[in-house]
């Protein structure tokens, strides 16, 4: 079989990074190589993200970029939650994309290309102008190949998919649909064959990954805790993480497991959005400030130290100076090792985009300046903190330069050493000594 280039570019969160490593997998028996650039490939696939900030026009922008490489040989596709949510327009606007899919739909691509390549398929344009962004009744995950074609020391699995809370700013219920978990046995034969294959920390995926209620091996479901449980057993695996919580799904079982289960990391990212009861209910988050203030008291005093990660949006309809106050507020209550924070941008399809109210985008981006301000202190704070310290790293990225390699520590902190290539995928004891906001350094203790 001739080889194929393959470009795939991924936009937005660690769920589509995963999905389009999925995509590879999928598309190697068909000859698909991946290549580093769109330029001369035989498929280029925009695996989009419809969270971020005017992500419709960036998918556009991209489009338009790569129209000029487009011959009658390359099939060019649009998947992820842009592709779901704006399938039509793509085609519209785009018409010489060839294919359009979903995130619960590619699992079908070989089908799809089959489609593409026929002559006859070539009547609705310059592309071939199939779409596919239904919520099929089976499960993708079972029609997935289980061999990963690379596997590094860091790898992901998508456990749990979708979302049945319906913040009124999010499309995720819509582009992914509703929550699904994905059975335990299946997960620790993935997890089994990734460790197999070199991994040795696994990060579990989810929408809401802490809402995980799937079937046990022996009947009956697991929560999150369980499940970490039990993929703790694989000999070889040393660390494992999850993300993304919702607070609403944060449970004791899961708690403990920060306690008992020496491979589940100090690090959690729980996002809250808003330090304001009365923004936190017109985004339907279903729980107030101090039931989340609660829940990281009671989470401290099962696993102290715990490092912890949350997302803020400023700017919500109706929030008014106070409700930004109660925002910082929390930020100073709680303290954070790292955040992620964002100007409210609405969302088509959203009752957010609907309410009045709207806050103007100047004030939007004071607010998020002092937001941020604010949470870099606090993680430069912590990262300070760690000066002088031995921290085991675990090394699964080149350094920025020759001789130097890239790692994370048990709380996710980037950590740049010199060390040869040949430490690349191992976890060695490292003494910190000199930190960033964003990155910490230090050297091997031997």
């Amino acid at each position: 079989m001739s080889q194929k280039r393959l470009y795939i570019k991924s936009y937005g969160c660690q769920m589509n990074v995963y999905d389009s490593g999925r995509m590879a997998d999928i598309l190697k028996p068909l000859g698909y190589q991946l290549v580093e650039s769109p330029d001369g490939a035989d498929m280029v696939i925009l695996n989009t993200c419809h969270i971020r900030e005017k992500a419709e026009e960036k998918v556009y922008s991209d489009l338009g970029r790569i129209r000029p490489h487009k011959d009658d040989n390359m099939i060019l596709a649009v998947a992820g939650c842009v592709g779901q949510a704006e399938g039509a327009e793509i085609m519209r606007r785009a018409p010489y994309v060839d294919i359009v899919l979903g995130p619960q739909t590619y699992h079908r691509l070989p089908e799809m290309i089959a489609r593409a390549t026929r002559s006859q398929d070539k009547t609705a344009g310059p592309g071939r102008g199939i779409l596919d962004v239904e919520f099929p009744v089976e499960s993708k995950f079972d029609y997935l190949p289980q061999d990963h074609s690379e596997v590094g020391p860091s790898a992901f699995i998508a456990i749990q998919e979708g979302c049945d809370k319906f913040c009124t700013f999010c499309v995720v219920p819509y582009t992914r649909g509703a929550e699904y978990s994905r059975p335990a046995m299946s997960i620790y034969e993935e997890a089994s064959r990734l460790v197999g294959g070199g991994a040795k920390e696994v990060t579990l995926l989810g929408q809401n990954v802490n809402a995980y209620h799937g079937d046990s091996p022996k009947g009956g479901e697991w929560g999150l805790g369980r499940l970490l449980e039990h993929l703790a057993s694989i000999d070889g695996l040393e660390r494992l993480r999850y993300m993304t919580s919702h607070p609403r799904d944060m449970d004791e079982e899961l708690m403990a497991a920060h306690r008992d289960i020496p491979q589940v990391m100090p690090y959690l990212h729980l996002p809250i959005q808003s330090g304001s009861d009365a923004i936190l209910e017109a985004m339907n988050r279903k729980h107030t400030r101090q039931h989340y203030i609660e829940i990281i008291e009671k989470l401290r005093t099962f696993r102290p130290g715990i490092a912890l990660s949350s997302d803020f949006i400023v700017g919500f309809p109706g929030e008014t100076d106070k409700d930004f106050e109660d925002t910082l507020d929390l930020v100073r209550r709680v303290g954070y090792a790292q955040a992620y924070s964002f100007k409210y941008s609405p969302r088509h399809g959203t009752p957010g985009a609907l309410m009045e109210d709207q806050v103007p985008e100047e004030v939007k981006a004071e607010r998020l300046a002092r937001l941020q301000e604010l949470l870099m202190a606090q993680q430069q704070s912590f990262n300070d903190a760690s000066v002088g310290k031995i921290l085991p790293v675990l090394f699964d990225r080149k350094g920025k330069r020759e001789g130097q390699l890239l790692g994370k520590s048990p709380y996710l902190q980037s950590v740049y050493v010199d060390l040869p290539e040949s430490y690349f995928g191992q976890c060695l004891d490292i003494k910190i000594e000199k930190a960033s906001s964003n990155s910490l350094t230090g050297r091997p203790l031997n």
